[in-house]
């Protein structure tokens, strides 16, 4: 008797094959692309699992001898694809602090693979207790399942089920046109990218700055669409905190006379020679100051000083907030951290002693995991120590330096693995918390050397942040690879798949995936730039929002300039949340939620990426409340999540096919035909199109489930 899905021609079980590494590592290098480009513009990835899934049924229907579980692996492959390119939320900051002018690509790839392939090792003992026992609902791995399960051959599917997956390819392919063709339309300077306003408030509420922003952007409504209302609705609260209440704070008058202890004259003339701490401060905010004579020759526009007080100011707290939350969430894992390890040497003992363990019980065996994790650390103790020594100012504490690096990546890269299953089970691969760990890393590895330097006897120096940075992108790289290595183990668990060979699968994708991203972060380097540090050939820079916090809170606390006050009063704001979502759930039984780390990520991303994030979860939520009733209300919900991932990659492709133009062409618009773009009216006219496009999508996207 065959297993089902598995042709009872051959009684094989058709799952690991060459035809399914090569179409997942194809697609993975695509998803890797997409999501490069997403994650530098607007500070978040998508997890390509799904979208992959779909396309892997379409072509390999074309083989008779295709299954579910061959499906599966092109799926884990390509899935790498939403998860290595996470690494750019740390790599850039090499750029942006000067040490690197490019994106090496040996060492850029290494960092990655090895970073990777530990992800893999260390999120295997935790399969058993978070994927198995930990009752976690996993939402992306479950959608995935159920459109495996509703799309692949051999899976007592009927005609609808075929008709479902063809449909599902067309809703990715047209959406993603859509998505490419609006973004280039925003390119030739048709329509906005953005509609922002910002005012200033007046004396009576203390006579700040404010705004408030919408990125008309399709790759972001999919991204809220994904991550569903409870999570945006946690982000509008953080967003609301920043930006109704902090910048106002942070930007009046009086708030300014006193962080300095000086007073100021709200209007621009001759400051005493006493206050040219106050000149900084108000350059800071985006004045302009000549700080020679402390003469303030123009007060700054109510957007130059918003948006200088919540990049330089805000956004620490938001890593409090941040950093808060994922000690306290590792604080939750202690007991299923120590179940699961301990179930895995169990799982190993009985192997030793005959027994047969179940197929879908098969991880790759303990004994091998030690071992590779053993290479990769031999490994990242090499480029660690080949790293110290190209730098004078390292090169004397070289042992120290590469002991300690290790035993950071082991003790930190576990932690962080195992809060970022932890967070892609409670809240899917998308909204897990890897930006939220990297920002508590860099601080842990700051900290290491500035107790390096006081060892030495060594003065602060660009080396020990680059150092810092590279510590802490291997173990971003741990983090990213572990979350997504559970949320697909936690389909080919609906699926009954081989979990070793989804872990084999997933190496292979980490080796795709870091093969393509050096390649494309040079050439949006090029192009763009990255904000902080040098200037592309376009003048706007990518905004890298992770990649800018988490360097400058390396740069901050090695130099001792960190506002660490800042920190602070978000770590406090942090507990406040913390208390708040446990009494919200609490009363509501848990119906009720306010993720920490999702409020967190409201404070520091830019409020157009945020209030469009909202805006696609709240038209997710409406649009899945529509079809609730209807009698093809499931298949509406999958064909909904294929709309918005094919929004994000076709915007994403076209902006990394863009950059390619930009680097090539020397020019910084190259698809500028109008002018157009920059004031309400075009603004305007661009949110009426907007709007108008996603309420067709959305209509379109409904009509063709009820085809199925």
């Amino acid at each position: 008797m065959t297993d089902a899905g598995t042709p009872a021609s051959t009684g094989k079980r058709i799952e690991f094959t060459p035809r399914a590494i090569v179409l997942g590592c194809l697609l993975a290098v695509v998803f890797t692309a997409a999501n490069t480009y997403l994650g530098l513009r607007v500070g978040l990835t998508f997890a390509s699992a799904i979208p992959a899934a779909v396309i892997s049924m379409a072509l390999l229907r074309a083989f008779r001898s295709s299954t579910i579980w061959e499906n599966m692996t092109v799926q884990t492959v390509a899935s790498v694809g939403g998860a290595m390119s996470s690494i750019i939320f740390v790599l850039p900051g090499l750029i942006m602090i000067g040490w690197w002018r490019e994106f090496p690509i040996w060492e850029s790839m290494v960092i990655c693979v090895l970073g990777g392939v530990l992800g893999v090792t260390f999120s295997i003992p935790l399969r058993r207790a978070l994927v198995v026992n930990g009752g976690l609902p996993y939402p992306e791995g479950v959608a995935a399942a159920e459109v495996l399960k509703v799309g692949s051959p051999g899976a007592d599917q009927d005609e609808s089920a075929v008709r479902e997956n063809k449909i599902g390819l067309g809703v990715v392919m047209v959406t993603s046109i859509i998505s490419a063709a609006y973004a280039w339309l925003a390119a030739a300077k048709v329509f906005a990218g953005e509609a922002a306003r910002f005012i200033k408030l007046p004396a009576s509420l203390g006579g700040g700055a404010t705004g408030m922003g919408l990125g008309m952007q399709f790759a972001l409504l999919g991204a809220g669409h994904l991550i569903g209302l409870t999570v945006g609705l946690a982000q509008l609260f953080g967003l609301m905190i920043a930006w109704l209440i902090a910048v106002p704070i942070m930007t009046s008058p009086d708030y300014v006379a006193w962080i300095t202890g000086l007073g100021l004259d709200s209007v621009a003339g001759n400051l005493p020679a006493a206050g040219q701490q106050v000149c900084e401060t108000v350059a800071g905010m985006g004045s302009s100051v000549n700080t020679t004579n402390c003469f303030i020759a123009q007060a700054p526009s109510a957007e130059e000083l918003a948006t200088a007080v919540w990049r330089n100011e805000v956004r620490f707290m938001g890593a409090g907030v941040i950093g808060v939350a994922a000690v306290w969430t590792l604080l939750k894992l202690a007991g299923p951290l120590i179940g699961g390890l301990t179930s895995a040497l169990a799982a190993q003992a009985r192997r030793k002693s005959g027994e047969v363990l179940d197929r879908t019980e098969q991880d790759i065996p303990i004994t091998l995991v030690g071992i590779l994790s053993l290479i990769c650390l031999v490994g990242i103790a090499g480029v660690l120590t080949a790293f110290a020594q190209a730098s004078p100012a390292l090169a004397g504490s070289t042992a120290v330096l590469v002991a300690g690096g290790v035993i950071y990546v082991v003790l930190i890269g576990f932690a962080v693995a195992a809060i970022c299953g932890y967070m892609a089970g409670l809240l899917g691969s998308s909204n897990s918390p890897v930006s939220g760990v990297g920002i508590l890393a860099v601080v842990i590895a700051s900290v290491f050397m500035l107790g390096v330097m006081a060892a030495a006897g060594a003065p602060a120096d660009p080396a020990f942040v680059a150092y810092a940075l590279i510590i802490t992108a291997i173990v971003f790289a741990v983090a990213v690879i572990a979350n997504d290595n559970l949320q697909d183990l936690k389909t080919g668990q609906l699926v009954a798949a081989t979990p070793w060979r989804q872990q084999a699968a997933l190496i292979i994708g980490v080796v795709a995936g870091a093969i393509v991203i050096p390649f494309v972060l040079n050439a949006l380097n090029k192009a763009f730039g990255f904000e902080g540090g040098p200037i592309g050939i376009a003048s706007e820079p990518l905004a890298a929002p992770q990649a800018t916090l988490i360097s400058a809170l390396a740069r901050g606390a090695i130099s001792g300039d960190l506002r660490w006050e800042l920190i602070g009063v978000g770590a406090l704001i942090g507990v406040a949340v913390i208390i708040l979502e446990m009494i919200l759930s609490g009363l509501s039984k848990g119906k009720v939620k306010l993720p920490p780390l999702a409020v967190g990520i409201g404070f520091y991303l830019p409020a157009a990426v945020t209030m469009m994030l909202v805006v696609g979860a709240v038209c997710g939520w409406i649009y899945e409340k529509r079809v609730a009733r209807t009698a093809y209300a499931e298949v509406a919900k999958r064909m909904g999540v294929l709309m918005a991932s094919g929004l994000i990659v076709g915007e994403s492709l076209f902006g990394v096919f863009n950059a390619a133009v930009i680097g090539a062409t020397e020019n910084e618009a190259p698809f500028a035909v109008f002018n157009l773009g920059e004031s309400w009216p075009d603004m305007t006219v661009g949110l009426i199109a907007f709007a108008v496009i996603t309420v067709v999508m959305y209509q379109w996207t409904r009509s063709r489930a009820s085809k199925v």
